[in-house]
């Protein structure tokens, strides 16, 4: 299991995409139009090490509305973390012996099939849980490609980036905040499989292969959800806000 990628709703994709680009050094690895939404994803970092960011717009909302009802509802923001499994029909019948209940099950596409748990079960943020027979498996595999063959569409819908800042600032973790470590714990380290690799008194940091980190965070009496997105750059820190989601960038 792994860790892909997080997912950030927006309206208009263009602005976030200076952003991650051309001040953060993001290179752009592929997007498409799917049912009521169109991706695309930006590699923050590079072949050592970083995570994806995925861009959402919505995309006729009459064929399937769900994100145009999270953008009027929320606002542009983190809307899901992507785990990619060897074997869904396995991974989903585990979830439900746990008490779990996956929604959106859809196991007909063999390059993509997939399930989602929403976020009152999955600790604020939506799940989505997907296996592909796609060669490229590894975020960086896909970092790799693109950066020797460009990135890909079907279509290309996004405008043409700036030019990438000649320094990559690296995404490190996501954050999630939460009032019950255990809790959150118990379903991203023992459901998700994620690894241990620090820890304080209220805080776990997990990873998963291909360089994929989540840090959980316990606030007590907090709004469980997705709280910030933490990069390594250059310069001094500072914060930044794209796509609604909060990004803290710290000195290497």
């Amino acid at each position: 299991m792994k860790l892909d990628h997080v997912a950030l709703a927006t309206r208009d994709a263009s602005g976030p995409l200076d952003v991650l680009v051309g001040e953060l050094g993001g290179l752009v690895l592929s997007g498409g139009h799917s049912v009521g939404f169109r991706p695309m994803q930006v590699f923050l970092g590079d072949a050592t090490g970083g995570m994806k960011v995925e861009l959402l717009e919505p995309w006729e909302p009459e064929r399937n509305d769900f994100l145009e009802r999270f953008v009027t509802r929320h606002g542009a923001g983190p809307h899901h973390l992507t785990f990619k499994v060897p074997d869904l029909a396995a991974t989903i019948e585990g979830l439900r012996t746990a008490g779990y209940s996956p929604v959106g099950v859809d196991l007909t596409d063999p390059q993509w099939r997939e399930a989602f748990l929403a976020p009152k079960e999955a600790h604020g943020t939506v799940v989505q849980l997907a296996e592909s027979d796609a060669p490229l498996t590894s975020p960086l595999e896909e970092y790799r490609f693109a950066a020797e063959h460009g990135s890909g569409g079907d279509p290309v819908w996004w405008p043409e980036p700036p030019r990438r800042a000649a320094a990559p600032a690296f995404l490190r973790r996501v954050v999630l905040r939460t009032p019950s470590l255990p809790a959150a714990l118990d379903f991203f380290a023992g459901l998700l499989h994620g690894e241990t690799v620090a820890s304080g008194h209220d805080w776990t940091e997990l990873a998963w292969p291909g360089d994929g980190h989540l840090r959980i965070e316990e606030r007590p009496g907090a709004t469980p959800g997705i709280d910030r997105l933490e990069l390594e750059g250059t310069g001094p820190r500072r914060e930044l806000v794209v796509a609604g989601a909060r990004l803290v960038i710290q000195p290497a």
